[in-house]
């Protein structure tokens, strides 16, 4: 388990909250670890209602750590806690519920396609750089995405990696809502309480409902890995890695 996610149990809500600020919550293995087992134990745990992930103030991740995506990058395939943590999302039953400030980049903004609930500050930043790596959107996100905000305006985030802000994200149904960063916290884990503490097979039977098979979404997730994966082979992602692996020294 990792050390770098605090978890905490309260009001029958599980909260995972991201807590690597120095390293900006880039996501390792370890972490990914962590996040994946606390939510099977929720998962399988009657007395948890809600799941709650959030961030540090001014920074919610700025996504895959970057030694272990070069590691990635290298093996040309995405590493099994990534792919177990994207599994994961697909077979959740509980209600799951994010809270966002800062910059919330590649998985960090793919993840609010898999919440029920978000919430986020007007300085929040979302982003997908995948394809400016040469590389394809992932967790789903090219199939959940254009469901949920059409065709172009998915475009223009997941292909042309254009950086929305918290209103953004709230106008074009990514988040639910705007808070002040001083109340985002408190109001993600009231929103996460007030859902825990509904009646819980009402919840889950709606929830399942209203999300719909998820066989699709689970072959899609594994049409975008098994393509992200021969995509970090390619020049256009080799020329990527080297251009930021340069810049960054």
């Amino acid at each position: 388990m990792s050390e770098d996610v605090i978890v905490a149990r309260e009001n029958g809500v599980l909260t995972l909250t991201l807590n690597r600020a120095e390293k900006k919550n880039a996501l390792t293995g370890a972490m990914y670890e962590t996040i994946t087992a606390e939510m099977a134990k929720a998962n399988a745990d009657a007395a948890i209602g809600a799941i709650l992930i959030l961030g540090q103030p001014g920074i919610f991740t700025s996504g895959n750590d970057i030694k272990d995506f070069v590691a990635v990058a290298t093996s040309g395939k995405l590493s099994m806690p990534v792919l177990d943590f994207l599994k994961a999302l697909v077979t959740n039953e509980k209600p799951l519920v994010a809270g966002v400030d800062g910059g919330a980049i590649g998985i960090g903004t793919t993840l609010m396609f898999h919440c029920d609930y978000a919430l986020a500050t007007a300085r929040a930043v979302f982003a997908t750089p995948f394809v400016d790596l040469g590389l394809v959107p992932e967790a789903g996100s090219s199939l959940i995405g254009p469901q949920l905000m059409g065709d172009r305006v998915a475009f223009e985030m997941l292909v042309m990696g254009e950086k929305f802000d918290g209103a953004r994200a709230e106008r074009v149904g990514l988040i639910n809502r705007v808070v002040e960063p001083e109340a985002l916290e408190a109001e993600a884990k009231a929103v996460a309480a007030r859902i825990a503490a509904k009646p819980r097979e009402a919840v889950a039977i709606s929830r399942k409902l209203l999300r719909g098979d998820r066989v699709a979404l689970a072959a899609r997730m594994d049409e975008e890995a098994a393509i992200f994966g021969a995509r970090l082979k390619s020049a256009e992602a080799l020329a990527a890695f080297q251009a930021f692996l340069t810049k960054s020294k």
